[in-house]
């Protein structure tokens, strides 16, 4: 059987781990722990209740109306919906970057970003960060076949920002569509939204998968100027949200005062379990998503992770090439974030690490 050369040459992404419901304590994807609003819940059922033998609105209509009043935009031209953002990005590679040509993304991030670009039969060039997560100079440079560049902003692992001075610097200096992937920026304490409507360049990729708690219905969306999205469009699939879908991420735009709640609480969450894993003696990088990246001078990473998942406890082992590795861990319940780190001291006394002497207990 004979397949392209692009999919037989790929090496295929390779997403978390997703057990059984109920059986781990699940900080290894960066799910929100709670629950979604009830007028999201209400809307499900009542989508589920309805039509769903006709086909849904192609251009999920509803969904781009509450976008672009929740956050502020000119109009619903302004939104493309898609299957999640990865879909998103998907339609990006495939519109901007053709067989041969080449996406720019930064190292380490997404590395999805190269998978899109392997499938299309483009190239990628990873840029690595400098120390502490810096971007260099060079991520800024123009190449004739360069057509589009990545960015994603909070990054992952890290959870660090680029400033939007910057981000508008950087588009300033490429002659290429600039697209920030925010899938975490409403944990963050700024956005690129405000820099698409004065530069046509910037695309903002969004997700509901994080902060709205909506992971297990793949919504994401777009934000461009509307001669973007009505160019992106005629590549989409022809109904690729589907009712149920819709329904969810119409109410969850109209949730914005739960929203702002349930940040704030795991940010507040999120600087606890930052300062216990300094106390225990982890080099964690300030994070502004809800997730922090963590290494421990000793390493045995790995291993932490391995004894953490036979305690039904999942964070992230991630080992980058030429960078090094390192543990990410997902912003849980407060009941869900002690047993983590009451297991990880457990850990490192089991693997002989030299605890500070006021390690305590959590």
């Amino acid at each position: 059987m004979q397949y392209r050369p692009a999919l037989s040459k790929m090496k295929p992404y390779v997403p978390g781990e997703q057990p059984p419901p109920g059986k781990f304590i699940k900080l290894n994807t960066n799910e929100n722990p709670y629950p979604p609003p009830a007028p999201v819940v209400s809307a499900i059922q009542s989508a589920a209740t309805g039509p769903l033998n006709r086909y849904p609105d192609p251009m999920a209509t509803s969904f781009r109306r509450a976008a672009a009043d929740a956050l502020g935009l000119p109009g619903p031209e302004w939104v493309l919906a898609g299957n999640g953002s990865d879909e998103i990005l998907t339609l990006l590679v495939r519109g901007f970057v053709g067989e041969g040509e080449s996406l720019r993304l930064p190292y380490p991030s997404y590395i999805l970003y190269r998978t899109l670009a392997d499938i299309q039969g483009a190239n990628w060039e990873q840029v690595p960060f400098n120390e502490p997560w810096e971007l260099p100079q060079s991520f800024g440079e123009n190449r004739d076949d360069l057509k589009l560049v990545l960015l994603p902003n909070p990054n992952s692992p890290s959870g660090t920002i680029v400033s939007k001075t910057q981000i508008a610097e950087l588009s300033n200096s490429l002659n290429c569509p600039l697209v920030v992937d925010e899938a975490y920026a409403d944990f963050a304490e700024e956005n690129c939204l405000d820099l698409v409507q004065s530069d046509e360049n910037i695309f903002v990729t969004r997700t509901l998968s994080k902060s709205y708690g909506l992971a297990g219905i793949r919504f994401g969306f777009l934000v461009a100027q509307p001669h973007v999205i009505a160019e992106l469009t005629k590549i989409k699939d022809s109904y690729n949200c589907d009712a149920i879908s819709i329904a969810a991420a119409t109410a969850a735009m109209g949730c914005q005062d739960w929203l702002a709640d349930v940040v704030a609480k795991m940010n507040v969450t999120r600087e606890r379990m930052t300062d216990r894993l300094r106390a225990l003696g982890f080099d964690v990088t300030p994070s502004h998503a809800n997730f922090v990246w963590c290494r421990h001078p000793e390493g045995k990473h790995a291993e932490i992770h391995q004894y953490l998942k036979q305690s039904q406890i999942l964070i992230r082992y991630m080992d980058f090439p030429d960078w090094g590795d390192g543990l990410r861990i997902s912003v849980g319940t407060d009941d869900q974030i002690d047993a983590c780190l009451l297991m990880i001291e457990r850990a490192m006394q089991s693997l002989n690490f030299s605890l500070p002497a006021r390690a305590d207990s959590t």
